[in-house]
């Protein structure tokens, strides 16, 4: 008995001194705002690996390399630039006044049973219409100038606003219109402070899609006979066949909805603040 406990002893010795230590390497945490962008990056360096392997024609899509350079072409010799704040202007001008119609019939047709009737159907009507379809009569109505690039613009921006602010002042909850006219507010005390916070929701919303109407009316819109911005820089590429500056005018595109987007998302969190929703996040 003894000779056995002494046989298995200097095993468990040796067994133990055998193991190692397993430590627990670092594990390596990605943001989520970051983990959003890898598979873009993804995509983009697929992209640049077909081109230097020659799968895809320069003619048919120029390189991310080939990009990047062109677009610093561009930024250094200026151009860019101007195109740039020439599309600006146009958005900002269109947008303005496309931001106050919605608003202001969509005010009209939801506080009033009279007013949607008057608004409604017509603004339901035009929305259905291909922007494609409207740019003969524009060019018609306002000649070849700013003027129906502008139209095209604020008709983008003007329709998904209406439609979320309506929704939003009718779908504001009875019994706080109830609870307001127990406590005396009158009519205007009811839609200051009852109705249009509650519709802000939607009409944030609606917003956001405004701006990115905007951005694709301007796209169409820069189509007739422009003689600067960024649709004209891209459809000058296109008789040169640069394919390069054609991409860095779309990406010009997209960063812009991006960020505009963006500030809109930050101008709710502050708006709607209030909202049990937002706070947790």
């Amino acid at each position: 008995m003894p000779d056995t406990q002494a046989a298995v002893a200097p095993r468990a010795l040796t067994e133990k001194t055998l193991r190692v230590p397993t430590e627990k390497l670092p594990r390596v945490v990605i943001p989520a705002r970051l983990r959003r962008f890898l598979s873009p990056l993804a995509l983009v360096l697929l992209w640049q690996a077909a081109s230097m392997a020659g799968l895809i024609s320069p003619r048919t899509l120029a390189a991310p390399s080939t990009v990047l350079a062109s677009a610093w072409e561009l930024v250094l010799s200026g151009e860019l630039p101007s195109h740039l704040l020439v599309s600006l202007g146009r958005v900002l001008v269109g947008l303005g006044i496309g931001l106050s119609a919605g608003v202001a019939l969509a005010l009209i047709a939801g506080l009033s049973k009279r007013g949607e009737e008057v608004v409604d159907a017509p603004m339901q009507m035009l929305r259905t219409l291909p922007f494609l379809a409207l740019v003969p009569l524009f060019i018609l109505w306002f000649g070849i100038g700013e003027t129906p690039k502008i139209a095209l613009v604020a008709l983008g921006a003007a329709f998904p606003v209406y439609l979320t602010l309506f929704a939003g002042i009718r779908g504001v909850e009875p019994k706080l219109v109830e609870a307001a006219q127990v406590f005396g507010l009158d009519r205007r005390g009811l839609v200051r402070h009852v109705i249009l916070p509650g519709a802000l929701p939607s009409a944030l919303v609606g917003l956001r899609y405004a701006l990115g109407s905007a951005w694709l009316s301007l796209v169409i819109a820069e189509q007739i006979n422009a003689t600067a911005g960024i649709g004209f820089l891209i459809n000058d590429a296109r008789e040169f066949l640069r394919t390069d500056v054609i991409v860095v005018g779309l990406l010009v595109y997209a960063l812009l909805g991006l960020g505009a987007d963006a500030l809109v998302r930050l101008a709710e969190r502050r708006a709607l603040a209030w909202r049990p929703t937002l706070v947790k996040g």
